[in-house]
């Protein structure tokens, strides 16, 4: 059974936060639209050895693949620069 917790006694500072909070509409994706696969074409790249080394180290420290990081860096340019358009 739970007991309520009661604030009476709690510090200002979280009887404040309390008092001033507010209720936002979910903005999450549902999980549906979580997982639909974007439609991909494997190519052929050259890359530097300086930049290759770069993600590579990224990638393992963010236990990511590092041609996931490249992929996301490239599309993420390609929406700003089709909203500039």
């Amino acid at each position: 059974m739970r007991t309520k917790i009661k604030y009476e006694n709690a510090p200002i500072r979280i009887k404040r936060a309390f008092q001033e909070m507010q209720i936002v509409d979910d903005f999450l994706p549902p999980p549906n639209k979580l997982v639909l696969k974007e439609k991909t074409k494997k190519i052929t790249i050259n890359l530097s050895e300086n930049s290759l080394s770069f993600f590579k180290e990224a990638a393992k420290q963010y236990k990511v693949p590092y041609q996931q990081m490249i992929k996301e860096l490239l599309d993420k340019y390609t929406s700003h620069y089709n909203k500039v358009k």
